[in-house]
C-alpha cells in the first residue's frame, strides 16, 4: 500500500510539472488573449487564480459594454463555419463516437393534431416552428417544406439511419421520412411509388428532389458502390446542363425530369432512369434582363480557361460570347475569376468520368458547346445583288470558321446554308437568298438545336450507362420509385412563351393533386356508401380544358396560327379574344399584344411577342444537311436519330453510312434536295418535320402523368418563405397566398376527416392475414377475415365498405409495423431451421466425404504396401543369388565322379568327362553355379541361409556320394541310358504366376538343398544371443554376415542375359 501511495504521489507531481498546454497558433492570437488562456490553464491550483481574479483581467475587462457587436459576430462566425463545415481532425484522422442522436417529436409536428384550425392558426405554427429550424411539417401524409436558404446540419449519414424503417411519429417531419415511406410502401406492397414534388420557383424542389434521392440510395444499397455514386451524381450532371440563373432563383430547373430508381423485388437498388421534358432552348440565345445562360457554358469557360485550353477550343480570351455576355458577365475577368465556376467544372469532368462518359465523348460535348459559342458570334451584312433583292453575307469569317471546325464540317457549306435555302415547287429547286434578319434566325435555330439535341443525348447516355443489369433482375420483376422535379410555378416582370408552358404544366401537377387528394376519395365515399363529410375545393379543371382542349383550346388555336405563314402575334391575339370566351381568360386595355390567365396560383400576365415563331421552333432542311456531313461521329448521331412525340432524341440510332459522311459539296439546290432524301431517318416523316413546341407540350405532359398514375404518390409541398432569399425570415403574406392555392387548408381538412387508404377487401386480406391467422392457412377474403384483423391490430376509427376497407393515413404505417415485427419474428423462426437443417446436411456431407477419404486412404496404403513388399521380396531375391554366388567362390575345386579336378571361377561344377561310362559325367552333363541359378530361382531368405549351412556341414558327405554314387544317382544314369546318347536336353517350362511352387524331383536337387539347409543351421547355432540395446558386431565367427558383406550385388540386367533351364 505504501509503495502504490508513493507511485501516485510521483505521478501528480509529475503531472503538475508538465507545461500546461498552449494555443496551437499563437501567432494567430493577440498577446492579452494568450496571458488569459495560460492562466486559465494553470495547473497548480494553489497558483492558478481565481474566478475574481480572471473577471478583472484586462482581456475580459475590454469587452464589458460591447455584448451586442459581439454577439452579433458570434453569430457571423458561427454561421462561417456552419457553411465551410468541420474540418478539425484528431490523431487519426477519426473521431469514434459510441453517443446517438436524441431527437423527440412532438404532436405539433402535424398539423391534424391541431385544436383549431385556420389560416392563421396554421401561419402562426409555421413561423414558430421556422424560426426553430423546423423547416419540415406535417399535413396527414403530406409533408411541407420551407426553403430556409441555409444549410442544415440533418442530411449526415447518420440521421438517413435514424429514419430508416420507423415509425413517422417516432421522429420529427423530415425530407428522408417521405423517402422512407415511399421505400417501405414499395417493398411491402410490391407496388411502384411516385414522390411528386411542387411549388414555386425557388421554393427548394432541386434540393429536395436530391435529398430524396440521397435517401434511397442509402435505403436500397446495392452491392456495387460505384452504381451508388453513379445515381448520386446524375443529378448534378443533367442539372449543370438544364439548370440556370433566373430572377428569382440562382439554381432554377428549365426542363422537367422525372427520375426513376429501379429496385430488386428486395429493394435493393440496380439502376436509374432519367426522363426529361420542354428544355428551354431559347434561354440558350436569348435571356431576359437580370438572367443567365445554361451553367454549363460557364462552367466551361472558366475551367478551359485555368486548363489553358480556351484556343484549342477556339473561344476568346478578352471578350465573352455573345451567348453569355449578360448584365453581370460583361468582361471575361467576370467569368474566369469566380471560383465556383472553376470548382463546378471539375465536379462536371468527375461525374463524366464515374458514370461512364469515354474521354472521347466529352471532349465531343465541349466541342459542340465552344461551336454554339462561336455560332453565336457569326455576325450577318446586307449586300444588294442584281434582282435588287435582299442577301447576306458574313463579313468577318473568323467566327464562322471556328465553329465549322469545331463541327467539323466546311466553312463554305456552313456559310451557304445560313445565307441561303434550298425550296422545292412542282418538281424543281429553287434557292432563295436569306436576310439579315432570316440568317440570324438561322443561326440561332441551329444553335438551339445543336443544344437541345445533345442534352437528350446526354440523357439518353446516362440511361444507357445506368440501366438495369437484367442478370440481377429481370424487368417485369423491378419496381421503380418515381421523383418528379419539375420547373416551378413562375409569375415575372415579363412572361413569355415559356412561362406559359411552365404554368400550364404546374396546372396539370395541381390537377393530379386535387383528383388524387379529394376529387377521387370523395367519390369512393359515394360509391361505398361510407359517411364522410365532404370538403369542398377548387378545381382547377376548366382552366385545364381552356389550355388542352381541342380544337378550341389555347394550344389548339396556336397550333392552327402557327401553320399560316402569313399569322402575326395581333392575328394570334384577336383569334384568342374571339374563341377563349370564359372567366379564367381576358385581353387587358391599354396594352398591346397582351392576354392574362387566372391560374390556380394567382393572375399572370402574358406577352404574345414572339409567341408564333418559338411555337414553330423550324430548322431549316440545309442546317441539317450540313451538320449530318460533319466527321464529328457524335454529331453525326444528334442529326440522324429521329425526335420522340415529346420532341426528345430518339434512343435508337440511325445509321450513318460512308456515302453520307462523304457527300460533294453543296453547289447546287438540286444536290440539296437529294441529299436530304437520301440521309432522311425513315421515322422521320414530314408530318414529325412539321412538329410545334406546343405539340411536343401536349404529348409530354401525358407522358408525364401515364408514369406519374402508375405508382402510389407521395406529395411534398414546398413552400416559399420571402421573395429576397433571406435565411430565417418568413413573409406571412406571401406563405398565405402559397397555402391557399396550394390548398393546405382543405388538405388538413381532409386528411383529419376522411380516410386516405382504401384498400379492397381482398388484397387487405391477403396482405394482412398473418397479423390474425396462421401463416399456412389463408383464411378467405371477406368483411369478417378483414375486421378480425383489425380487431387483432387494435385500430380505431375505421370504415368497412362494401368492397374496400377505409383506413387513416396513420393506419397504414401502423399495419405495416405490426406486419413487419410478426415477418421479423417469421425470419428469425426460419433462420434457425435453416441453421438446423445446413447443420444436418454439413454433417452428412462430413461423414460422406470421411468415408470417400477412408477408402481412398485404404486403397493408397494398399498400393503403398504392394509396392514395398514387391521391394522387399525383390531385395531379398537378390541377397539369396548374392549369397550363392559367395558361397561357390569359397570352394576352390571340384571333383569329378573320375577323380579329376576343374576349375572354375565361380563355383566348384560336375563338368562331363569324354571317356566316362555309365556316369552323369559321361552322358555330357555338367553341374555349375550357372546351371544351379536357372534350376533354383525361387530361393527365399530363409531357404539360402540353410543352405549356407549345408554346404559347409556335408562337405565330406559331398565327396562320398560323388565317389560312390547312390542308388538314386544309379536310376537317374539308367533313366540317361534309355533314352540313348543322342538326346538333346528339355528346356522347363516357365511357372505362371499362382501356378504350385516346383516340385523337387531330382535327387541332385533333393541333394543340393539338404546341404544347403544343415550349413545354414549349424551356423546360426554358434550366434550369441545380444541383450536389449546391444549392437550387434560382425566378429570372425559369423560366415554368414561375413558372407552378405563380401559378395557384390548382381545388376538386374544381367538376369536377362541367362541361359534358360535345364530338364533332367
Amino acid at each position: 500500500m505504501a509503495d502504490a501511495l508513493c507511485q501516485t504521489e510521483e505521478e501528480l507531481s509529475s503531472f503538475v510539472r508538465n507545461p500546461s498546454p498552449t494555443l496551437r497558433s499563437p501567432e494567430q492570437w493577440c498577446r492579452s488573449f494568450i496571458h488569459f488562456i495560460g492562466q486559465c490553464l494553470i495547473k497548480d491550483f494553489e497558483a492558478r487564480p481565481s474566478v475574481t481574479h480572471l473577471l478583472e483581467h484586462p482581456f475580459i475587462k475590454q469587452a464589458h459594454g460591447k455584448e451586442a457587436s459581439l454577439r452579433k459576430q458570434l453569430a457571423t462566425l458561427i454561421q462561417e463555419q456552419q457553411d465551410l463545415g468541420c474540418k478539425t481532425r484528431t490523431k487519426h484522422e477519426r473521431i469514434s463516437t459510441r453517443k446517438t442522436i436524441v431527437i423527440e417529436s412532438c404532436p405539433d409536428d402535424d398539423l391534424v393534431n391541431l385544436e383549431y384550425l385556420d389560416e392563421e392558426t396554421i401561419i402562426s405554427h409555421l413561423q414558430k416552428r421556422y424560426e426553430e429550424l423546423q423547416v419540415y411539417t406535417y399535413v396527414g401524409d403530406i409533408l411541407i417544406a420551407l426553403n430556409p436558404f441555409q444549410n442544415i446540419s440533418i442530411y449526415s449519414p447518420r440521421f438517413s439511419k435514424l429514419y430508416h424503417g420507423v415509425k413517422r411519429a417516432d421522429n420529427p417531419p423530415h425530407i428522408f421520412a417521405t423517402a422512407d415511406a415511399a421505400y417501405q410502401s414499395m417493398v411491402s406492397f410490391c407496388k411502384d411509388q411516385c414522390i411528386i414534388i411542387s411549388g414555386e420557383s425557388g421554393a427548394g424542389k432541386t434540393e429536395s428532389a436530391h435529398l430524396i434521392v440521397q435517401h434511397l440510395t442509402f435505403l436500397g444499397k446495392a452491392n456495387n458502390r460505384s452504381l451508388r455514386e453513379k445515381i448520386l451524381q446524375v443529378n448534378p450532371l443533367v442539372e449543370a446542363f438544364g439548370n440556370a440563373c433566373t430572377a428569382i432563383n440562382d439554381n432554377s430547373s428549365r426542363f422537367g425530369k422525372y427520375l426513376e430508381m429501379k429496385f430488386t423485388p428486395t429493394g435493393a437498388v440496380i439502376g436509374a432512369k432519367i426522363s426529361e421534358y420542354l428544355l428551354e432552348k431559347s434561354r440558350v440565345i436569348k435571356q431576359a434582363s437580370g438572367e443567365k445562360n445554361f451553367h454549363i457554358f460557364y462552367y466551361i469557360y472558366a475551367g478551359l480557361y485555368h486548363q489553358d485550353k480556351l484556343k484549342i477550343y477556339s473561344l476568346p480570351d478578352k471578350t465573352p460570347p455573345r451567348y453569355i455576355d449578360c448584365q453581370q458577365c460583361k468582361l471575361i475577368q467576370d467569368i474566369v475569376t469566380m471560383k465556383m465556376y472553376t470548382e463546378q467544372f471539375d465536379a462536371i469532368q468527375e461525374c463524366f468520368r464515374n458514370i461512364g462518359f469515354t474521354e472521347e465523348e466529352v471532349n465531343s460535348v465541349y466541342k459542340i458547346l465552344s461551336a454554339i459559342l462561336n455560332t453565336g458570334n457569326i455576325e450577318f451584312a446586307s449586300i444588294t445583288s442584281q434582282h435588287q433583292t435582299d442577301k447576306s453575307e458574313v463579313p468577318n469569317p473568323e467566327a464562322l470558321e471556328n465553329a465549322a471546325s469545331l463541327l467539323s464540317i466546311g466553312p463554305e457549306e456552313l456559310q451557304e446554308a445560313l445565307t441561303s435555302q434550298c425550296v422545292v415547287t412542282r418538281g424543281e429547286t429553287i434557292i432563295r437568298t436569306n436576310t439579315v434578319d432570316k440568317a440570324a434566325d438561322v443561326r440561332d435555330a441551329m444553335s438551339k438545336a445543336l443544344y437541345g439535341r445533345l442534352f437528350s443525348w446526354i440523357v439518353n447516355r446516362i440511361n444507357s450507362l445506368l440501366q438495369p443489369d437484367t442478370t440481377v433482375c429481370a424487368a417485369e420483376s423491378g419496381m421503380n420509385v418515381g421523383i418528379l422535379d419539375i420547373f416551378g410555378f413562375e409569375n415575372f416582370k415579363k412572361n413569355s412563351f415559356e412561362q406559359l408552358c411552365i404554368n400550364i404544366a404546374n396546372e396539370q401537377i395541381q390537377f393530379y393533386f386535387n383528383q388524387h387528394i379529394f376529387a377521387l376519395e370523395q367519390m369512393e365515399y359515394q360509391s361505398e356508401g361510407v359517411d364522410a363529410s365532404l370538403v369542398e375545393y377548387e378545381d382547377n379543371r376548366p382552366i385545364l380544358d381552356m389550355f388542352l382542349q381541342k380544337p378550341m383550346g389555347l394550344l389548339s388555336l396556336l397550333d392552327e396560327e402557327s401553320r399560316f405563314p402569313q399569322a402575326t402575334d395581333q392575328t394570334l391575339v384577336d383569334k384568342f379574344e374571339d374563341n377563349l370566351r370564359c372567366k379564367y381568360f381576358w385581353i387587358p386595355k391599354r396594352m398591346e399584344l397582351c392576354f392574362g390567365i387566372q391560374h390556380y396560383a394567382g393572375k399572370v400576365m402574358y406577352s404574345v411577342n414572339g409567341f408564333l415563331e418559338k411555337n414553330r421552333d423550324t430548322l431549316p432542311a440545309d442546317i441539317v444537311v450540313v451538320l449530318r456531313t460533319s466527321e464529328n461521329k457524335l454529331l453525326q448521331q444528334l442529326f440522324s436519330s429521329p425526335l420522340t412525340k415529346t420532341g426528345n432524341l430518339a434512343t435508337s440510332r440511325a445509321r450513318v453510312t460512308a456515302a453520307s459522311r462523304s457527300l460533294p459539296p453543296l453547289g447546287s439546290g438540286r444536290t440539296k434536295v437529294d441529299t436530304m432524301e437520301m440521309m432522311r431517318h425513315p421515322g422521320e416523316t414530314t408530318t414529325m418535320r412539321r412538329q410545334t413546341v406546343a405539340s411536343y407540350f401536349r404529348f409530354s405532359l401525358m407522358d408525364l402523368l401515364s408514369k406519374m398514375v402508375v405508382g402510389q404518390p407521395h406529395f411534398v409541398r414546398c413552400i416559399k418563405p420571402n421573395d429576397d432569399r433571406q435565411a430565417l425570415r418568413l413573409c406571412q403574406e406571401r406563405v398565405l397566398v402559397q397555402l391557399r392555392y396550394t390548398g393546405v387548408l382543405e388538405t388538413v381538412n381532409i386528411r383529419r376527416q376522411g380516410y386516405s387508404h382504401r384498400i379492397p377487401l381482398e388484397e387487405f386480406v391477403n396482405r394482412y392475414y398473418y397479423l390474425a391467422f396462421r401463416a399456412h392457412q389463408p383464411p378467405e377474403p371477406g368483411k369478417e377475415n378483414a375486421i378480425a384483423i383489425l380487431e387483432r391490430a387494435k385500430l380505431e376509427n375505421w370504415v368497412m365498405g362494401q368492397t374496400k376497407v377505409f383506413l387513416r393515413y396513420y393506419h397504414v404505417e401502423q399495419l405495416n409495423l405490426l406486419l413487419r415485427e410478426v415477418i421479423a419474428r417469421v425470419v428469425v423462426i426460419q433462420a434457425f431451421t435453416k441453421g438446423w437443417l445446413g447443420a444436418r446436411r454439413y454433417r452428412k456431407e462430413k461423414d460422406r466425404r470421411n468415408r470417400s477419404a477412408i477408402i481412398i486412404q485404404s486403397a493408397w496404403r494398399g498400393h503403398v504396401v504392394r509396392q514395398h513388399h514387391r521391394r522387399l521380396k525383390r531385395e531379398r531375391d537378390e541377397a539369396a543369388v548374392r549369397i550363392q554366388s559367395g558361397q561357390m567362390r569359397n570352394k576352390p575345386k571340384a571333383v569329378t565322379y573320375k577323380g579329376q579336378i576343374q576349375k572354375s571361377a565361380h563355383a566348384p561344377v560336375l563338368v562331363p568327362t569324354e571317356g566316362g561310362t555309365g556316369t552323369r559325367e559321361s552322358k555330357g552333363w555338367k553341374f555349375t553355379a550357372e546351371n544351379k541359378r536357372w534350376l533354383f530361382p525361387e530361393v527365399g531368405p530363409d531357404s539360402q541361409d540353410r543352405q549356407v549351412k549345408d554346404v559347409n556341414k556335408d562337405k565330406g558327405k559331398a565327396e562320398d556320394s560323388v565317389a560312390k554314387p547312390g542308388g538314386e544317382t544309379v536310376r537317374l544314369r539308367d533313366m540317361q541310358c534309355k533314352q540313348g546318347p543322342g538326346m538333346k536336353p528339355q528346356h522347363r517350362t516357365p511357372r505362371r504366376r499362382g501356378q504350385q511352387p516346383k516340385l523337387l524331383n531330382s535327387p541332385e536337387d533333393s541333394l543340393y538343398y539338404n546341404q544347403l539347409n544343415r550349413t545354414l543351421d549349424y551356423q546360426g547355432s554358434k550366434r550369441k544371443p545380444r541383450k536389449l540395446g546391444q549392437i550387434k558386431v560382425l566378429d570372425g565367427e559369423d560366415e554368414y554376415y561375413k558372407l552378405l558383406s563380401t559378395v557384390e550385388s548382381i545388376p538386374e540386367e544381367e538376369y536377362g542375359s541367362l541361359p534358360p533351364s535345364l530338364s533332367f
